[in-house]
Parts: C-alpha cells; structure tokens; sequence
C-alpha cells in the first residue's frame, strides 16, 4: 500500500509540475476536464463522443445531443465545485452544490424506498442503499466527519475510502456516481495534491469499469478495502502519466506553433496568438478581437495567413467563419 502511494504521489508531482510549465494554465483548464466530463458520463451509459463535446462547447454544434449537454453540465459541475473550495471545504452542500448542477436541478436527498442498484429489466438486486431521508443525512454527516477526523491517512488513500463510501450512502436519486467523481477530485485539490482539476481519473475508471463495479462491490460484500484502495491508487497513477503526457504535447504543439507563426513574419505577438489557439481550438476572428491581440480586419487577415499555412482549417457555419486548430484538437480528443 505504502509503494501504491508513493507511486502515485510521485506522478501527481510531475503532472502538478508539467501544469506550472504551461504559460497559460487555461489552455489545459478549458480542455482537459471535457475529457474526463466525457468519461465520466460514460460510465453512467451516457455516451457522447470528445468530438461532439468539443463541438458542443465552443458552440460549432449548436445544437448538441442529450448526452452532451449532460457532459457538459460535468465540466460546469467541476468549475463550479473547485470554485466554491474557496468559500467552504469539501461537504455534503458541496455534493448538494454538485449534484444539483449535474442532474440541472436540486439534488433532494432519497426519501422514497425502492432504489437499488442492479438490473431493473430482470429485477435483480446487486446493491441496495440505506434508505429514509434521516438515516441517509446521518450517513452523509458521517461521511463528512470521517474527512475531518484524525485519521492520520494520506489523502490519496481518504479519497478512495470517501469515494467508496459516497457511492455506498448513494445519497440522491440520480448523478452519485459522477458527484462522487468529482468530489475525487475536488479533496485532492483541497488536500493540496493538485492545483488544477485535469486529473483524469474517470478514463481509467471506463477502461476498467467492470473491475471498479467488482471492487466496489467486494468492499461492501467482504470488506476487501486493500484490493479496492490498490485499484484506486493504481488509478491516480495512471491518470496522472496520461495527463502528463498530454499536457507534454499540448506544450510541444504549442512551441512550434509559436514558431511557425513567427516564420510567416505577418503576425506580431506569436506567443499570445499561438495561446490563444489552445485556449480556443474553434477560434473566431471575435476571439482575436475580445483578446486584444488585433482589429477586426488584422484578425481576420491573420487568421487567412494561419489557413493559408496549413496550422488552421477553415470552416463555415452559416455566415460564421471558425477557424479549426486541428492538431490541437486530435492532441485533446484522443483516448
């Protein structure tokens, strides 16, 4: 268990310390958790595709389908959780916080019996949680008070234990499993193992989603915490190397971006327009304009120069004109 961890705390420095190298952490801060919104609702069954959501967020796809608006209220639900560390620690009103966001509604405690988790077609049970508001708000304050307590445990190892125990309370009648994921990632932040929310943990969860329901399960059937925290640990560790990796070649995309910019000698700022294009991977000649980077007719003569060179595609959406920064979009959507 001990190696687990100190494996895991090890890439998590390494990927804290690949995020302090990116000049501007909103190239990764506006990408990266659509990524882990995509995976996160796909292990719910709600499956959209990185393509779609990225479309659907930089509004190309102006009429996304409800699977993606759903991935998209996970980014929301993520911004607005690491927003709100700053005015309240991790609690049950931040899982309330987040669980409204992504259901689009107020998250209610269950107060009706009847849910369990399982096979509704054939009626068969694999999980059935504590049920009654009060005794489902007395779990959850439990759960509350266990994060704070002297435990002496290090955080990677409370997270996967809270994790286990959110998801057994099953506090509300949808989204725990995609609160619970977030909340992940929020205690990580808190506990000061990460300063930005790029841990993209859910992807391996996906690629190992039986394993995480059979796990979870053995917890609650035959207490085997060890092989449960071993999987989460291995988890982090994971997540963590893919980020790095792809925040390693969003950084390389853009330093030769920058440099292919300043070979056309038309273009000034390079650095800024080159951020600009990671920031935006559907850049508009407005965007160029809001970032006080050019006019409108500089912006738009820009923009034709970087088509011209093959760094953007152009395309047209009515009377719109999007510019495509392809490479950093086949960076961001691969799996």
């Amino acid at each position: 268990m001990l190696k687990a961890v100190i494996s895991a705390r090890e890439q998590l420095a390494v990927l804290d310390t690949a995020c302090r190298l990116i000049p501007n952490p909103h190239i990764i801060t506006s990408t990266i958790p659509l990524r882990e919104a995509q995976a996160s609702t796909e292990i719910e069954n709600i499956v959209t595709t990185n393509d779609e959501l990225f479309r659907a967020a930089w509004d190309v796809d102006l009429d996304p389908s409800p699977a993606t608006k759903e991935a998209l209220r996970y980014r929301e639900a993520l911004h607005t959780g690491v927003t709100h560390l700053a005015e309240r620690p991790v609690s049950v009103k931040t899982a309330e916080l987040v669980g409204g966001i992504l259901l689009g509604r107020t998250a209610l405690i269950r107060s009706t019996p009847g849910t369990y988790i399982g096979d509704p077609v054939a009626q068969t049970r694999v999980y059935t949680p504590p049920e009654g508001q009060r005794v489902i708000e007395n779990h959850l304050s439990a759960w509350e008070k266990f994060i704070y307590s002297d435990h002496e445990l290090d955080p990677l190892v409370l997270m996967a234990l809270t994790h286990y125990q959110f998801e057994a309370i099953h506090p509300f009648h949808d989204g725990n499993g995609r609160t619970g994921r977030i909340l992940n990632v929020l205690l990580l932040i808190q506990e000061g193992l990460l300063e930005l929310p790029v841990l993209y943990l859910s992807g391996f969860i996906v690629a190992n989603k039986t394993e995480y329901y059979r796990l979870l399960r053995k917890v609650t059937e035959h207490g085997a915490w060890e092989e449960w925290l071993l999987f989460m640990l291995r988890g982090v560790e994971q997540a963590a190397r893919s980020a790095i990796r792809l925040i390693n070649s969003l950084r390389e995309l853009q330093e030769s971006t920058v440099a292919e910019i300043r070979a056309l000698g038309n273009i000034q700022p390079a650095a800024e327009v080159s951020e600009l294009l990671l920031v935006n991977p559907y850049v508009r000649i407005q965007d160029v304009i809001d970032a006080e980077l050019a006019k409108r007719q500089t912006a738009s003569g820009w923009l034709a120069s970087l088509v011209a060179a093959g760094i953007l595609q152009e395309l047209k959406i009515g009377r719109q004109k999007i510019f495509i920064n392809t490479r950093a979009l086949s960076i961001l959507t691969s799996t």
